[in-house]
């Protein structure tokens, strides 16, 4: 089917906020209530995540979108399943790999569409990658 724009675009905003560690622009663009679960699988909240990236500790290096799959649930509510190549700095060690984030995207009671949950794991590792 025709693609979600609408959706194509906040991924795209949420990319380039990661990327430019943007924190004024993923305090926006991710809900209060999230429920996300990291490679680690432990659940990270929102406060969590901005922090790692105010402090540093998290630095997204390079983020190269290969597919991007939306499944519109309703009228408020969408399903994204992006596969990235992904170069990232946690506290110092470099990962780089391919991964799939899963997110689910809600228009909350400001009408806003934010990120509510999702899933981040590693499709592919490239550690011997220069």
């Amino acid at each position: 089917g025709m693609a979600d724009q609408e959706i194509v675009m906040l991924e795209a905003r949420l990319r380039a906020a990661q990327l430019g560690a943007d924190i004024t622009t993923l305090d926006d663009l991710i809900s209060d209530n999230l429920l996300f679960t990291g490679p680690d699988g432990q659940l990270g909240t929102k406060a969590q995540d901005l922090e790692a990236y105010r402090s540093g500790t998290v630095k997204f290096i390079a983020h190269v979108p290969e597919e991007l799959r939306i499944r519109r649930v309703s009228a408020n509510v969408a399903i994204s399943a992006l596969r990235t190549r992904l170069t990232v700095d946690v506290a110092g060690t470099i990962s780089r790999g391919v991964y799939r984030y899963t997110r689910v995207w809600s228009r909350e009671n400001d009408q806003t569409w934010r990120v509510v949950g999702g899933h981040v794991s590693l499709v592919n590792s490239f550690e011997g990658e220069a």
